[in-house]
């Protein structure tokens, strides 16, 4: 009976210790998994890169931090600061268009196959009345205000998180061989003989659900940068970068390609704007609906809805960082799942 009480009281004192270890890590908990993620994902590299340096393994850590700052953190931040300053830039521009009544519809409207005239005649009945503008200014302009905004602190929280993400991974890479003994030890006697095989699905899905994102975003933005050269779009250099942080994001992208669009159509281009709309309908955004979850699916053989509800959930339950944390964890399941079952991937 004493033996039972003592075998009782420890494990509450194990589950206890548990819990306020979560409650004290929980505000970093996103970050620590998107630098796992990201450490398991470049760890061939990191080798690669340990070997060359000859084992010097701070020196190597920090050659690996100091590239995910430059490759993530820095244009991150670009673009969240360029969103922000364009975002409050326009609107204040529209509001004093709208409050001193100089806002008149662009010219380019009336050339619009099909329904130029049309929506060249709505536009400037509705700019003539300024009660119904007012109106519609109401009801559209603010709630977009806070659309774009939100996106925009949502890429602010980003950063914040890839820094802090980035400065686990420091101590990821230069201590990843003594933790990977430890988990594989713990695993070990947690699982049994298959530890092994669950460390090695682990590892491969982290990395097919990574390459898979990074891939279709380099692929999209690729694709991008190729379609506002050709309809000679200026700052292509930091809209395709854009791009390829915008593809991270659920109809991120059409907010980059739309706009250049409407430049083009501004600027009296109304055939390159038609061609930027058709570029970027069938093309840009052909490559996210299309190439993403194939590349993910092959890599992690995850279906397509897991995919789709991991970038969504994730993004909500984690922010920014759930674009790659929500499918990865789903991944990771999924392939843990198919193992101890035993059942093929194509009867899951």
């Amino acid at each position: 009976m004493e033996k039972r009480f003592e075998a009782v009281v420890r494990m509450a004192a194990i589950l206890f210790l548990l819990i306020g270890c979560f409650y004290v890590l929980r505000p970093f908990l996103a970050a620590m998994l998107f630098a796992a993620c990201v450490s398991i994902s470049s760890w061939p590299l990191y080798q690669f890169l340990l070997a060359r340096l000859k084992g010097r393994r701070n020196l190597a850590a920090a050659i690996m931090t100091l590239s995910l700052v430059l490759l993530i953190i820095v244009p991150l931040a670009l673009v969240t600061y360029n969103l922000a300053d364009n975002v409050a830039r326009i609107y204040d521009q529209i509001k004093l268009a709208l409050d001193s009544g100089s806002l008149a519809a662009p010219a380019w409207l009336k050339q619009v196959p099909l329904v130029g005239e049309t929506l060249d005649g709505y536009v400037s009945r509705l700019i003539g009345s300024k009660a119904e503008m007012l109106e519609l200014a109401k009801n559209l302009l603010e709630p977009a205000r806070r659309f774009v905004l939100a996106g925009g602190l949502l890429l602010g929280r980003g950063v914040a998180q890839t820094s802090l993400a980035v400065f686990v991974s420091f101590f990821l890479y230069r201590d990843g061989e003594a933790l990977l003994a430890a988990l594989s030890a713990g695993m070990q006697r947690i699982i049994g003989e298959n530890a092994a095989q669950v460390s090695l699905t682990v590892s491969r899905t982290v990395r097919g659900v990574m390459y898979g994102l990074l891939g279709t975003a380099l692929a999209q933005s690729l694709v991008a940068v190729l379609g506002f050269l050709i309809a000679g779009v200026p700052a292509v250099a930091l809209l395709g970068l854009g791009t390829f942080l915008f593809s991270l994001i659920p109809v991120g992208p059409p907010l980059l390609w739309g706009g250049a669009a409407v430049w083009l159509f501004n600027h009296g281009q109304t055939g390159w704007g038609i061609f930027m709309l058709a570029w970027g309908l069938f093309l840009i955004s052909g490559v996210d609906n299309v190439v993403k979850p194939m590349l993910i699916s092959r890599g992690s053989s995850l279906p397509f809805l897991l995919v789709l509800l991991g970038v969504l959930g994730g993004v909500l339950a984690f922010g920014f960082v759930g674009l790659f944390i929500g499918p990865t964890l789903l991944a990771v399941l999924y392939g843990l799942l198919r193992n101890w079952t035993g059942i093929p991937p194509e009867k899951l």
